[in-house]
């Protein structure tokens, strides 16, 4: 499907303004919180997504994604999470068994902290709208933004299961997100990423899931479907977009010319980019007109690259 296909307002663009590193003081981290403001040039009561990169990426990964969306309305906040190759952590740091809960607290610290971040970007002060917010991930970052959505984890170090989600947050898009543990994961997983345990059961805020139907992870014995189990398995008003073709980085989300895209495809991340700013804007109650639209577009068209699924109960 072209992308002339889905003519909407996401057509009309704005400059950004993007500030980094913005440094938030974070004891007991071990190292200060490194994070990126990208904000339209323009407008006002701006919606905010808090941004979880995937395992080993930063602040300057997901170009692709982060610039549309601040191009198009969106305050977008990344911060670096401490498995970022920019850290450079050992394997055996202590602080390794807790990375999946260290990220949460990252992405917590940025709500907490949003008139600093608002400050540290010339003209941005006094043009959020802090009523509108959405916490997005991609990989290891979808689980990361899941919690804050009511996903829950199984602790491996406290063996405990906590709600770590956050009423300030409204609505999440989920991208290539793992599914169920257990007898679903693969030995290599099971040993290496035993924080990979997700319950969807208590995800009741309104998510879009992005799944590639090639996705196969060498982290699940199910293959590309495991990768749609945040939507089938979370109750409430969600929708998933599946991508043919797409495999883990979904056409190039990752990064322009990342290396670690094996299925590069404009096409599709103008998709991804195209619906995920709508289904935001509808989930955040902004306008509705762009989802329906996108929607129509796809299921319309004689050639299309994803199709769209929606429930709610």
């Amino acid at each position: 499907m072209a992308a002339s296909e889905m003519a909407t307002a996401a057509d009309v663009s704005t400059p950004v303004i993007s500030v980094k590193p913005v440094v938030l003081e974070a004891p007991g981290r071990g190292e200060d919180l490194r994070v990126r403001v990208s904000a339209p040039a323009t407008g006002s009561a701006l919606p905010v997504i808090v941004f979880a990169h995937g395992f080993g990426s930063s602040l300057d990964g997901y170009g692709p994604l982060t610039d549309f969306w601040a191009a198009h309305g969106f305050v977008v906040i990344q911060p670096t999470h401490l498995d970022s190759r920019t850290v450079g952590l050992s394997q055996d740091d202590p602080r390794t068994p807790r990375l999946w809960r260290f990220r949460v607290e990252d992405m917590k610290r940025v709500l907490d902290r949003l008139d600093v971040l608002e400050a540290a970007v010339p003209g941005l002060g006094g043009r959020l709208d802090r009523s509108r917010i959405a916490a997005a991930g991609h990989s290891f970052g979808g689980q990361t933004a899941g919690n804050l959505l009511g996903l829950r984890v199984l602790d491996p170090v406290s063996k405990q299961e906590e709600d770590l989600s956050d009423a300030r947050i409204g609505a999440g898009v989920l991208l290539a997100t793992a599914g169920k543990g257990g007898d679903d994961l693969t030995p290599f997983a099971a040993e290496r990423f035993p924080f990979m345990n997700p319950s969807f059961a208590n995800m009741i805020t309104p998510t879009l899931v992005v799944a590639g139907d090639q996705d196969d992870l060498p982290l699940s014995v199910r293959g590309p479907e495991w990768l749609a189990d945040p939507y089938f398995l979370s109750p409430g008003e969600k929708s998933l977009l599946t991508l043919f073709g797409g495999e883990h980085s979904l056409g190039g989300i990752t990064g322009y010319e990342a290396r670690e895209t094996t299925d590069e495809e404009p096409g599709r991340v103008s998709l991804i980019q195209r619906v995920t700013w709508a289904y935001l804007r509808h989930a955040l109650d902004i306008e509705h007109a762009s989802w329906a639209a996108v929607r129509k577009a796809l299921s319309e068209s004689a050639d299309p690259i994803g199709r769209i699924e929606s429930k709610s109960f």
